[in-house]
């Protein structure tokens, strides 16, 4: 990124401060930079960023990571110590702060999303939902920290991601996915758009979406039984993705109930507010609608047929069906991207200054305590 482009898109006191500073003597100062809740620690983008603006302006940036990346970090705890020359960092604030706050807050809830339903694989499928390139690898790399944090606790985790781009975060060679709801439309029919992807590409597994006609249980076993041995190798897998205006096929309030007595009575026999409520019986990807996919492609003799549910699995959803004890093999969600963006602004205050400890009144929280 060149000076030009770093004036134009930071703030302009900060601009103004470095043609202050570089008039009356430069100074040497150590930034700490906080977010105001706890999250998972996931530095490397902005630190990466750092150096190499570092380097092109012949400076040198002491870089302190008070935690690893992937731990846990406390609100208002530093997640990081830049020092250096105040002329150098001064216009450097504003785009550190964009690449660390909200990497921080979706590694949090990649872990919690993972953590939550530790027998489940994820794949990550959130460039659709950022606002370009930047943010796209921005959230794929939190996802990836948050993500190996919950595989160190024994998860499964995020196995990749739906594109080529990022996939290396994810040490995967490229990005997964079959087929979106435009195929099945092109084609005519579930079992056409199963056939067309088969015969493009045959070596690959197959997950079919079962939701456009509102048909998921009779397209399903449909495509199950036109390739058994797709079937019963586990190379075939059935998509969940139905509209949040209406149940699976054949599920309404009442069978949906049905189905979690059967499975999960557990599940419904305590406090629920009315958002977990429909998690669990409501329309659309409920844990009813995943056990009763489950109970049909079993009974039709397809026990190796997978299940993968997307559509608003953020935390809360994850959380819920793991209580649910939903049957999930793969979870698609792009859903560890904050919801609430305020919660990502990341904060920097210069806490010395050419060594003497110095901060406004009410961050001395972010000093440096010295162990001796």
């Amino acid at each position: 990124m060149s000076a030009g482009e770093i004036a134009a898109r930071t703030d302009a006191y900060f601009n103004r401060t470095r043609d202050i500073v570089a008039r009356f003597g430069d100074a040497v100062v150590t930034y700490a930079i906080f977010l105001r809740r706890p999250v998972v620690c996931a530095p490397a983008i902005m630190v990466e960023w750092l150096n190499a603006v570092g380097k092109a302006r012949g400076q040198d940036f002491t870089i302190e990571l008070p935690h690893k990346e992937g731990e846990w970090v406390g609100a208002g705890e530093p997640l990081a110590y830049v020092t250096g020359s105040f002329v150098a960092l001064s216009d450097l604030e504003t785009l550190a702060l964009q690449k660390i706050g909200a990497a921080c807050v979706a590694a949090h809830n990649a872990f919690q999303m993972a953590a939550a339903l530790p027998k489940s694989a994820f794949l990550a499928m959130e460039a659709r939902h950022c606002a370009g390139a930047e943010m796209q690898e921005i959230m794929a790399y939190a996802c990836a920290v948050g993500s190996r944090a919950a595989q160190a606790e024994g998860a499964k985790g995020f196995i990749g991601n739906a594109n080529d781009w990022t996939a290396h975060y994810f040490g995967a060679p490229k990005g997964y996915g079959t087929m979106p709801h435009a195929l099945i439309g092109y084609a005519g029919s579930t079992l056409r758009a199963a056939e067309m992807f088969v015969e493009t590409f045959p070596e690959e597994p197959l997950t079919v979406l079962v939701d456009y006609f509102g048909h998921e249980i009779t397209d399903a076993l449909e495509v199950c039984r036109h390739f058994p041995e797709m079937a019963g190798a586990g190379k075939l897998s059935v998509r969940l993705d139905t509209h949040g205006g209406r149940y699976l096929q054949g599920l309404g309030p009442q069978e949906s109930y049905a189905v979690l007595e059967r499975n999960a009575p557990g599940a419904l026999r305590r406090y629920r507010s009315q958002r977990e409520l429909g998690y669990l019986i409501g329309t659309g990807v409920s844990a009813a609608a995943i056990w009763k996919m489950r109970e049909v492609l079993n009974e039709a003799g397809f026990p190796a047929v997978r299940i993968v549910a997307s559509s608003g699995f953020g935390v809360e959803k994850c959380s819920v069906m793991a209580d649910a004890k939903a049957p999930i093999d793969v979870v698609g969600t792009g859903s560890f991207i904050p919801e609430s963006w305020s919660e990502t602004y990341a904060t920097a205050d210069i806490v010395a200054y050419d060594g003497v400890p110095r901060v406004k009144i009410g961050r001395e929280f972010l000093l440096r305590h010295d162990k001796s």
